[in-house]
């Protein structure tokens, strides 16, 4: 099996296209129940983003329709 290290130099020789695919595909493959620790300074801002949310400041829009305008942009075809 290939190290961590290995596996990130193989995945960098990717195009970028499939670069986005392979990390939308492995953010996908992280359970619900294993959120990534975040430094202070993230956790601040997503504080502060989502009282903006809250209060009504900002409006959001569903992860689905950006991800599809991402993947239009950037020429990334067949991605799940």
């Amino acid at each position: 099996m290939l190290d961590f290290d290995a596996i990130v130099w193989e995945a960098s020789q990717l195009s970028v296209a499939d670069r986005l695919r392979l990390i939308d595909r492995l953010a996908a493959s992280v359970p619900d129940d294993q959120p990534p620790s975040l430094s202070e300074p993230w956790m601040a801002e997503i504080d502060r983003r989502s009282k903006e949310i809250d209060n009504g400041a900002v409006t959001t829009e569903p992860w689905d329709s950006i991800r599809s305008r991402l993947f239009h942009k950037y020429g990334v075809e067949g991605a799940s």
